[in-house]
């Protein structure tokens, strides 16, 4: 008996959801890797605030209610900063190191770990400071407590998951890979920054 392919209407719903972001990713492809990097974003801080709030509970603490304005001050940093940013850095990441170049593999780990990470946590934490609307000694006061723990966290926990993604994931799909990664990330940027 020959096989029967369905008509892609009959798909799954995980199927024609990929389906659909496949078609934004190619016809808005920064607007779509910037709306998935917000969502994602916001999800991360949701996600570290309910974890809190389940350690607080079952300690007989009292719980917090959820923090909405924290969770949009992520979807603004994911929609506005990590889409973008992380879009044209893995688009040049593909001029300047392409694969031709035989040590490419480590040229783009090095300028990732060594540059990006660095540079894009700073970045971090001064657009959430000003989403925050917090001023100068409050910013000093959570670099000199966070920023050196949180990027010694950054290479030990991104490290393996960026070897990945810039050598064996296609360009279009870094930015979604690195969202994935960083729905926990942020969960843990959130609560490191307190």
């Amino acid at each position: 008996m020959p096989a029967q392919s369905l008509p892609v209407r009959d798909g799954s719903f995980h199927f024609r959801l990929l389906q659909q972001y496949l078609i934004l990713l190619k016809n808005y492809p920064i607007l779509t890797k910037s709306v998935t990097s917000g969502i994602l974003s916001a999800l991360g801080n949701l996600l570290s605030q309910y974890s809190e709030a389940r350690k607080k509970a079952k300690s007989g603490n009292p719980v917090n209610e959820i923090d909405v304005a924290g969770a949009a001050r992520y979807a603004i940093f994911g929609l506005i900063i990590t889409g973008p940013v992380s879009h044209f850095f893995y688009q040049l990441m593909e001029v300047w190191m392409p694969t031709t170049d035989p040590l490419c593999i480590v040229k783009r780990l090095l300028l990732d770990r060594l540059v990006f990470a660095p540079g894009f946590l700073l970045i971090f934490y001064v657009a959430m400071n000003i989403l925050e609307a917090k001023g100068w000694d409050d910013f000093e006061r959570k670099m000199r407590k966070s920023y050196w723990t949180a990027l010694k966290m950054n290479w030990k926990v991104w490290t393996p998951f960026t070897f990945i993604n810039i050598n064996f994931v296609p360009v279009q799909f870094r930015v979604l890979f690195a969202n994935m990664i960083a729905l926990f990330w942020y969960a843990y940027l959130a609560t490191v920054r307190k």
